[in-house]
């Protein structure tokens, strides 16, 4: 079981969450891998205060394989994780992780 400080890891702050922030008021957080919608749902309305979710989607995002510059045969691989975009209601508060990010 996990609590609502273990479901959320980062949020994740890319051109495109930034467009959907500010315009939409969607927020893209990276989230544990066993951690449903209902769990994210909860951990964002209590950890930041007065916001009201109306919206969660889940992406799962596959690893990706990556070759090394010096050494082309060399293939490193980026680990699997699990994205939720938030959408919050109308009138609700922003999320502070977001802010200042323009």
């Amino acid at each position: 079981m996990l609590t609502i400080y273990e479901v959320l890891r980062r949020p994740l702050i890319t051109e495109k969450s930034n467009y959907q922030s500010s315009d939409l008021h969607q927020y893209a957080f990276e989230v544990a891998i066993e951690a449903s919608k209902i769990q994210v749902k909860d951990a964002i309305e209590t950890l930041f205060d007065g916001v009201k979710v109306m919206r969660v989607n889940i992406v799962n995002v596959p690893a990706k394989r990556k070759r090394n510059l010096r050494n082309r045969r060399m293939i490193s691989r980026r680990n699997a994780y699990k994205k939720a975009i938030v959408t919050l209601a109308p009138g609700s508060k922003t999320i502070p992780a977001f802010e200042g990010v323009k």
